[in-house]
């Protein structure tokens, strides 16, 4: 899936703008880059789940990770501890795998109301 192909490039990109912090932020760039890989694996559990409930409910997770990964990045920006390029680049891919995510919920709720969802591993 490329959203979640997105997340996971988005992660690499947080590691490596944040692997340039001090020290002393060490355990604010772990919660960030934990609440950024988050995303991509709450969207890979819901996809293996058996259930479109399920499924809904990983992704609506993974839409909340992205929200405290950007609260995390903005703050790092806004306290001058990342640079405005690093933020934007991170901003953008950010919004594409939000709105990636609100339209994969869509397509699924629209399967899920019209019967076409298949709970089974078959």
């Amino acid at each position: 899936m490329i959203v979640w192909q997105d997340a996971i490039e988005l992660y690499v990109i947080a590691n490596e703008v944040l692997s340039a912090c001090n020290y002393k932020y060490t355990k604010s760039v772990a919660n960030t880059l934990d609440a950024c890989q988050s995303v991509s694996r709450n969207i890979a559990e819901g996809y293996c789940r058996k259930g479109i409930k399920e499924y809904l409910q990983f992704l609506n997770f993974a839409i909340a990770s992205a929200g405290e990964f950007h609260s995390e990045i903005y703050s790092f920006y806004k306290a001058k501890l990342i640079r405005e390029i690093d933020f934007e680049k991170m901003d953008r891919l950010l919004f594409k795998i939000e709105n990636q995510m609100i339209r994969l919920i869509e397509k699924l709720k629209q399967n899920r109301d019209s019967g076409n969802w298949e709970d089974s591993y078959l």
